[in-house]
């Protein structure tokens, strides 16, 4: 799948070059009805990547973040053949705000599952990419998370606080989780992060289908652990749907474990 991942990195870059940098620090936003932000950058990336898709892939639908949810779920149930899953811009209020925190996440999923994701930070100039079972990359050098041992506290945690019921926070912060700990503000980013060793704990409350979709794949071939849940902490998340989700990642197996022992899920809920 080395080609196609090659016309996504493009396809990415050239969308980015034409609709996000224009616009970085000069677009205002408005809330939508979940509170998060949209922007008209944030249509205008979902509409140009989803033309050069369709001219690019026919035959395989997009399901964008900004799309009704009904169509959404549909596309979702319909994929037989795959869909496209794109987060056009993901860290918009870090692209609002200037914050270097913001991303193209895309992910073609197949039969429950990611298949291949690409993930563009234009201001760093980084493209991470994966295709199951062959690995990951980034701007097509392989990736590997990074661990200097074993123990929790010599970690750098990456945690979203805005998303975890703040009756947790204390718990979280108490000593020995972690070495110190960061937020990036985009999930994409993070994902990749992870995999590429730059922290070695991950923790966000609710994260949904185009959010994690490529990065999760990106960090799962890079060889990093993850876990996701229903929000609750309480039951795994299966499959793929559009319910926001509880993710815990960590740079490998050991980490993982140690670090879900920690958190002690599930968290009684605000």
């Amino acid at each position: 799948m080395k080609s196609e991942l090659t016309l996504l990195m493009r396809l990415l870059s050239e969308t980015a070059a034409s609709e996000l940098m224009p616009g970085f620090q000069r677009t205002r936003a408005e809330r939508k009805l979940d509170g998060s932000l949209v922007t008209a950058v944030d249509l205008a990336s979902q509409r140009c990547l989803g033309a050069a898709l369709e001219r690019e892939f026919p035959g395989i639908p997009l399901l964008g973040e900004e799309m009704d949810g009904d169509e959404q779920a549909r596309l979702l149930r319909e994929a037989a053949n795959g869909v496209w899953v794109l987060d056009p811009l993901d860290g918009t209020s870090n692209y609002v705000n200037g914050f270097p925190g913001f991303a193209i996440s895309l992910a073609l999923v197949a039969h429950g599952e990611p298949v291949l994701g690409a993930i563009l930070d234009p201001l760093r100039n980084e493209c991470f990419t994966a295709a199951r079972k062959e690995g990951a990359f980034l701007n097509g050098e392989p990736i590997r998370p990074y661990a200097i041992g074993p123990d929790l506290e010599g970690c750098l945690a990456m945690i979203d606080l805005k998303r975890l019921p703040t009756t947790s926070l204390a718990a979280i912060f108490r000593p020995g989780g972690f070495g110190s700990q960061r937020n990036l503000g985009s999930v994409a980013l993070d994902w990749c992060w992870l995999a590429a060793g730059r922290c070695q704990l991950y923790l966000h409350g609710a994260q949904k289908l185009w959010d994690y979709a490529a990065g999760r794949l990106i960090a799962d071939e890079a060889g990093a652990a993850w876990q996701q849940y229903r929000t609750d902490g309480v039951a795994l998340a299966k499959g793929l749907d559009l319910d926001p989700r509880l993710a815990v990642a960590a740079a490998n197996e050991v980490l993982l474990e140690r670090w879900l022992d920690f958190l002690d899920l599930p968290w009684k809920r605000d």
